[in-house]
């Protein structure tokens, strides 16, 4: 008989396998098996369940919880994908021994939360930064895919190892003390030189070498800024949805963030905050994640807003390297009469991550605070990899490295939209003009993106929900009908194949009317 309740409570069973109270409420306006994913998960990290801990099967929990198989299925995957529990061939499902780094912060990011109880009350406080929200770097679960479109890696096979190791000896062979000794925190004089002759005709933004800092990477950056313009109880803008890695840094610091909505356009600047010195974070030219560009209007209005209100905007300029329709934009930062933008660049995405490279474009009157905040911070990014860098631009070799990516990326960018259109059909696709990803806005009847996701995972295929990949969420309504496909690091054939099993992996358990290419 069912149960009339708008909860539905699983008894606890004894059995040989672990034993399980979840509560599903049919009212929540999340699915059952993210429910039921979000309570065990927190029994994994709360200790209630321990490494090695026998699991349900999937048949004995949907029977307890009275749902169907398959929302048991979906849940146990996603818990699989994530590295929370695993299985052992002709034994059974066990939680997994060696949980993954993040493990112990929740999907969101914060703390998992606890009941409160008399054993709870009294215990220590959680460890200093316990409850900050971080952003995902990898995922442990995605090392042998057959084809694996993680957002925001570029392809180790491009980049350029016979130059590079040529600046780098050259480097070594001349250094004298320069590995011995500290140099300008700021960043090398060659390099700061570089970047300002490589932004005027780039992205137009015309500067003064000073004005360069040199970070590492636009992680780095966001906390020289966020450091400089955040206090405890001031706004930060951010774009809804937007870059977990930005807004965490300036809610760590103290900032209250403001999310404003994001359509075809770009940010709304009509939904910023009419208050005194704020901040806004903003990535205009592939908005992060779902990859529409800032239309001029907007631009313009945004400049307008941050002089009129005496606020900061801080333009994450990612993966504008990448543009594939037209000619590049220019910056924002290109734009600005009345120096209200930080720039952010960064080498990540057309070299690579591991150099841990990139620069901070400032309005005049914030350098010197600026040099002053990065020397508090650190002594300044390698002298190698720097003066490596700073030769490879002097040399031209960065243009025709750039130039030669771009065609490849423009290629794979190709390929995918070609795949996706022969497999699925019409998609309604987003970002596809520039970047290194592109998202696809799942049709009605489809799955959510969480489910796609782990039924790809599950078929040795990688793509990435909005979380996933990184991407802060505020309006829950429809953020999870949008899949992310990083497309750079896959060659042809491997983009071709893996959207091959993905569409096979769905046709298996699509819904009644959903027609597949």
């Amino acid at each position: 008989m069912p149960i009339p309740s708008a909860e539905r409570s699983a008894p606890i069973v004894r059995s040989s396998h672990a034993q399980l109270s979840i509560i599903l409420g049919e009212s929540e306006k999340i699915t059952l098996q993210t429910q039921i994913f979000n309570q065990i998960r927190s029994m994994i990290l709360n200790g209630q369940l321990k490494g090695d801990d026998p699991m349900p099967t999937t048949r004995e929990l949907s029977s307890q919880l009275a749902v169907s198989r398959n929302t048991a299925v979906l849940a146990y995957e996603r818990l699989m994908a994530e590295g929370y529990i695993r299985t052992k061939p002709y034994v059974g499902t066990f939680v997994a021994p060696d949980l993954p780094d993040t493990a112990f912060l929740s999907a969101d990011g914060g703390a998992p939360p606890v009941e409160e109880s008399e054993e709870t009350a009294e215990s220590p406080s959680p460890p200093l930064g316990s409850a900050l929200r971080t952003h995902r770097l990898a995922d442990p679960a995605r090392r042998r895919l057959a084809a694996d479109f993680w957002v925001g890696r570029p392809d180790a096979r491009s980049f350029p190892l016979k130059a590079w190791s040529h600046h780098i000896k050259n480097r070594l062979k001349a250094a004298g003390a320069n590995l011995t000794s500290y140099n300008d925190p700021a960043g090398l004089p060659e390099l700061r030189r570089a970047i300002a002759k490589h932004l005027a005709p780039a992205r137009g933004v015309i500067v003064d070498p000073d004005q360069i800092v040199i970070v590492g990477g636009c992680q780095d950056g966001f906390n020289l800024v966020g450091r400089l313009l955040v206090t405890p109880g001031s706004i930060a803008a951010v774009e809804s949805p937007c870059y977990q890695g930005a807004a965490f840094v300036f809610e760590s610091l103290g900032a209250t963030l403001h999310p404003a909505p994001v359509d075809e356009d770009g940010l709304d600047v009509s939904q910023l905050p009419r208050v005194k010195g704020a901040l806004a974070y903003v990535t205009p030219s592939h908005q992060y994640p779902i990859g529409v560009t800032m239309s001029l209007q907007r631009r313009l209005e945004l400049l307008s807003w941050a002089t009129q209100y005496d606020a900061y905007v801080i333009e994450d300029d990612y993966d504008s390297d990448f543009r594939f329709v037209g000619s590049p934009l220019t910056a924002l930062k290109g734009l600005d009469r009345n120096e209200r933008v930080i720039y952010l660049g960064t080498f990540s995405k057309c070299m690579g991550p591991g150099l841990r490279l990139g620069y901070v474009v400032l309005p005049r009157r914030l350098v010197e605070a600026a040099r002053r905040m990065k020397m508090l911070m650190n002594n300044g990014q390698s002298w190698l990899e720097q003066a490596a860098m700073a030769d490879f631009m002097a040399s031209g070799e960065f243009g025709r490295h750039l130039r030669r990516i771009r065609q490849l990326y423009r290629e794979r960018r190709d390929a995918l939209l070609n795949a996706l259109k022969n497999h699925f059909g019409a998609c309604e696709i987003y970002g596809e003009q520039a970047g290194m990803h592109l998202v696809w806005r799942l049709p009605a009847g489809f799955p959510s993106a969480t489910e796609i996701e782990a039924k790809g995972l599950a078929a040795g295929v990688g793509v990435c929900s909005l979380a996933t990949g990184s991407a802060l969420r505020f309006d829950e309504s429809d953020g999870d009908r949008f899949l992310m496909f990083g497309f750079v690091a896959l060659t042809e054939r491997e983009i071709e194949n893996g959207v091959a099993r993905l569409a096979e992996a769905l046709k298996q358990s699509a819904p009644t009317g959903v027609a597949f290419a």
